[in-house]
This record gives C-alpha cells, structure tokens and sequence, in this order.
C-alpha cells in the first residue's frame, strides 16, 4: 500500500471518530422521571466513581466529552465488564450497550455525548475485583 492511501485511510479513520454520538435521545428525555428515592449506602469500601467532565455546577452545551473516574480501593481491580450506566427515568434506560467501547477500568471516557437540553439524572453501577459495588448518581445540566 502507498504512503497517499495509508494517509488517506488514517484521515477517514479520524473523522469518523470525531463524530458526535448520542448519550441520550430525545425520546429517552421524554420519558417521565423515575418515582420514589433510590436506595443508596451511606458507608461503602467500594470502588470511587468521579465525574471528571463536564463540572456539575455548570451548565453546558452538547456535544460535550462525557469523562468518569473510577478508582480501587484496598489494593482491588475495577471490574470493566461490571459497569452499567442507567438513564434515571420511568422506565430506567440501560446506556451501557451504546457507551460500552468507553469503557475502561481507569474510567467512562465518552467523546462527543449529544444529550438534549435538561437536566438528566444517571447512575453508574461498579465492583471491583473483591466484588464490592458502589452505586453513584449524577447530574449533567445540558443547555441549548
């Protein structure tokens, strides 16, 4: 293969992955919000869970890079395949299937995220390697 068409192909593979992928449809916004409170506990030695990007306490535009933390505790492993991210609605959205390939055991790294305007309640399920599990809610402001 030549230099020109390697190059070529490299651009077309970085296009692609500038593209702006939904985290939460508008239909899915629709939805009515979840009732009742959701369980959580008030002690864990379960894994850190850490919204890097956006801040909470500022309002953004989309589409935005979407960046989770997630840290061991005790010497442990985050387990990657244990991660499941829910859209706090009525009925909950499991968003793990269209975000899976962000997913790490540093962390959710999910570039580009097309949420409509709102705010929008999701929780983030983790367990380690000792199989602790911690659950964390969180809320990203998106304007229009």
């Amino acid at each position: 293969m030549s230099n020109r068409i390697i190059f070529v192909l490299s651009i077309a593979c970085a296009s692609v992955n500038a593209q702006a992928a939904p985290l939460i449809t508008p239909t899915e916004a629709a939805l009515p919000a979840a009732s009742g409170a959701m369980a959580t506990r008030g002690i864990t030695r379960g894994p850190a869970v850490k919204l890097v990007s956006p801040q909470t306490d500022h309002a953004v535009k989309g589409p935005f890079d979407w960046k989770v933390q997630f840290e061991a505790r005790g010497g442990e492993k985050i387990d990657p395949s244990s991660v499941k991210v829910t859209y706090v609605k009525s009925p909950f959205v499991d968003l793990t299937p269209r975000i899976q390939s962000a997913i790490s055991a540093d962390g959710i790294n999910f570039s580009k995220a097309e949420v409509p305007p709102g705010e929008h309640v999701l929780r983030i399920t983790v367990k380690d390697s000792a199989g602790r599990e911690t659950n964390s809610t969180m809320t990203l402001k998106v304007e229009k």
